[in-house]
């Protein structure tokens, strides 16, 4: 019981701004000083954190490249979307039924990432991404020839279920078990399969079961963003899903840093927000948007994190600090009597 209040200590500081960064943006969207616009726009920054960091287990920490991560995005919208409609009128409250949608769209995903990872994973490089490449567009046009789906006409009447508090709380659920799950043994064997295969091979590591693991969490949590990105858009067509939308997770991962889950948090609310700062100057948006990626690509090629992660160490030493003059504050004098 001790060891786990030192562990849970520990967190205090990482979980009191969390909740502090949650409650500044939720006052300005309540108080409506951030718009119906902006809100969405925060959503969407949640949808691509979820969808960069789950990306980053497989081309990160696994080091395969992965080009058809909308794939599984489109699997968990649509899986999610469909589960909500069919639902909708059993289950009334929108936090529950957007739970049970995910959960299923969770499961859809990883099921295509074991089928679709089983045969990819066994090629590398270049091979690797066009099998996925290819992966994703199948799906595109699977989705565009399902009846069930609407087609190309697109899938209407999804229940616009998302809040900001929703996607917030989904996005910091998904990175902390990413999180916790890179610095377990688990997480430390695939770095090293990224380090060295036969390295790793020789020590008994197993190179496909872990290839394998990595892949299906990352298309697990793809479905997840897949679903907050449903339920936020409200309508659902093929073409969401397409190339283009894969390589913008994918550029989102490199510019972060492939292996930090901290510059994929920081690549995603910059690039995300970024073009809406410039729809202004809509003439010349991409232009700049695409000559910024060039000069951080340039000057900076390993990323705006490179492999490190942001710590609190900060915080935390101050936190120690406080605690600790509080604890001497209100602390019993020693009698004059006592050794």
């Amino acid at each position: 019981m001790k060891k786990l209040f030192k562990k849970f200590d520990k967190i205090v500081p990482m979980l009191v701004l969390i909740f502090s960064i949650f409650l500044i943006l939720n006052t300005l969207i309540e108080t409506r000083i951030f718009t119906r616009y902006y809100a969405s726009i925060l959503v969407i920054v949640a949808v691509y954190i979820i969808m960069a960091t789950s990306l980053n287990i497989a081309t990160g920490f696994l080091g395969q490249l992965i080009l058809g991560h909308a794939g599984f995005m489109a699997i968990g919208a649509y899986s999610a979307a469909l589960t909500a409609i069919a639902l909708r009128d059993y289950i009334v409250n929108d936090l529950l039924l957007f739970i049970v949608s995910a959960l299923v769209a969770m499961i859809v995903a990883a099921i295509f990432g074991f089928i679709v990872g089983t045969p990819a994973l066994r090629l590398r490089g270049d091979y690797l991404g066009i099998m996925t490449l290819g992966f994703g567009e199948i799906v595109k046009v699977i989705l565009t020839n399902l009846e069930i789906t609407n087609g190309a006409q697109g899938l209407t009447g999804i229940p616009t279920i998302m809040s900001f508090p929703i996607a917030y709380f989904t996005m910091i659920i998904v990175v902390s078990i990413i999180a916790l799950f890179m610095t377990s043994r688990h997480g430390r064997a695939m770095l090293s399969i990224r380090e060295d295969e036969i390295a790793s091979e020789s020590v008994g590591i197993n190179i496909f079961k872990y290839k394998i693991t990595g892949f299906i969490i990352a298309s697990m949590f793809g479905g997840v963003g897949g679903a907050v990105y449903a339920f936020q858009i409200g309508y659902l067509t093929p073409g969401s899903f397409n190339f283009t939308r894969s390589i913008d997770i994918f550029v989102i991962v490199v510019l972060g840093g492939i292996g930090s889950l901290s510059g994929s948090v920081i690549a995603a609310i910059v690039l995300t927000i970024l073009p809406e700062t410039l729809r202004d100057f809509a003439s010349y948006r991409l232009l700049i948007y695409s000559i910024l990626l060039i000069l951080v690509m340039l000057f900076r090629p390993q990323g705006l994190m490179g492999t490190r992660e942001l710590h609190l160490s900060k915080i935390n030493d101050k936190y120690e600090s406080i605690k600790t003059k509080l604890r001497n504050k209100f602390k019993k004098p020693k009698e004059e009597g006592d050794a």
